[in-house]
């Protein structure tokens, strides 16, 4: 009788043991599952972002890792389909156990993969899209830190249509989660002038002749063209304008922001603005901090590196800073408690500060203006929006 007494509370004791220990977490080890776009149109960024994301991995545990624990990253691709993506979820999840998932690229893509993390009380940190459904409505377990491209063009294209005077402004959109975001964005901009888009067109993801969408927006005379566009999209639509002669002044938001449009687009891409919240970093840029990063980064890869290898590389860096201060028992719930405190402050590729509390998800909703000058990129404007405007208070 002792002894199956004995059993029995040593089987609850296991038991117990079990059910407190932190899924992906282990005396050595966390796992971070991330899912990128590897083969599909976003496999530019999702590449770069992957790149950016192994340069902080390695640079943190050859320090000794995060409290004595290596971060261990496993990278799924989901081909920029968002039924891949759950699928890719469910491994991550329910196979590998990851501790959290990091960076996962593109609006629908999280969407559909949210719940399958959910369920298992994994968090959704700092996804690598700039849409309100990263954060709203509000779930303990979403983390997001890019202005919303709604934030974005509600603050840039009135701004840039003052600025040049515009008086037809029209727009072209990816029909999905991520277009109808800027579509509104942009809808929200216009109405503080008391103006309306003149012309709205879309065109499928994946799409790759604009010809019809561009002679639509030349024909109605648009001179301003706000673009829900990615980056073949955003270089088909422009390049095509460029070769009929039209020449309106066309605005993307942070989506467009990367040197893959002028590496592949050309000198026809001179002239593209988009908003955006850190810089590109480019390996011969005046500041230092960034021309030595890029330099580093480029020696390891072989690669130029881009805004999204920025991306990765913070997302990274700010999950271990956290974490860290989580201390030796990370867990979910620790995890959260670190984080509904943190302040970020600016860094070397000048981003604007973000700050997060157990009622704000949203890091922060603060973007700029850039322009392709020369084949490459420019700041045009200082940060605008509601966490600019605190900061300067």
């Amino acid at each position: 009788m002792k002894l199956k007494y004995s059993l029995t509370l040593a089987t609850l004791a296991l038991v117990a043991t079990a059910a407190s220990a932190q899924q992906g977490v282990s005396k050595d080890e966390i796992a971070l599952g991330s899912i990128q776009d590897l083969s599909g149109p976003l496999a530019g960024f999702g590449k770069q972002a992957r790149l950016g994301m192994m340069l902080a991995v390695d640079e943190i545990n050859e320090q000794g890792g995060v409290n004595g624990r290596k971060i261990k990253l496993i990278v799924e691709d989901s081909g920029y389909d968002p039924k891949k993506a759950v699928l890719a979820a469910q491994k991550l999840v329910n196979q590998d156990k990851i501790f959290m998932m990091v960076g996962h690229i593109g609006t629908a893509q999280n969407m559909a993969a949210m719940p399958v993390q959910f369920e298992k009380n994994v968090i959704n940190f700092f996804p690598i899209t700039a849409a309100r459904e990263m954060y709203e409505p509000f779930h303990k377990l979403k983390y997001s830190f890019a202005a919303t491209y709604y934030d974005q063009m509600r603050n840039a294209v009135p701004k840039l249509v003052k600025e040049k005077g515009a008086k037809k402004v029209c727009t072209i959109y990816q029909d999905d989660d991520f277009g109808l975001e800027v579509l509104r964005g942009g809808e929200a901009g216009l109405k503080t002038l008391n103006m309306e888009f003149a012309e709205k067109t879309s065109y499928k993801r994946g799409a790759t002749d604009f010809s019809s969408q561009v002679t639509k927006m030349q024909a109605s005379g648009c001179d301003m063209v706000v673009l829900g566009t990615i980056i073949r999209e955003t270089i088909g639509t422009i390049g095509t304008a460029r070769k009929l002669g039209y020449n309106p002044v066309f605005i993307g938001s942070s989506a467009a922001y990367t040197d893959l449009i002028h590496k592949i687009g050309g000198k026809a891409m001179d002239g593209l603005y988009a908003t955006m919240t850190v810089q590109n970093p480019y390996t011969d840029e005046q500041s230092q901090p960034i021309r030595f990063w890029a330099n580093k980064y480029k020696t390891k890869f072989t690669d130029d590196p881009t805004v999204f290898s920025v991306y990765g590389y913070t997302i990274i860096n700010t999950f271990a800073n956290a974490a860290t201060k989580a201390g030796k028992n990370l867990s979910t719930e620790s995890f959260i408690k670190v984080m509904d405190t943190m302040t970020i402050p600016p860094d070397i590729f000048g981003s604007a500060q973000s700050t997060f509390s157990a009622t704000k998800r949203l890091g922060s909703d603060a973007s700029r203006l850039s322009q392709i000058q020369d084949g490459k990129w420019k700041a045009v404007s200082d940060y605008f929006g509601s966490t600019a405007a605190a900061a300067k208070k």
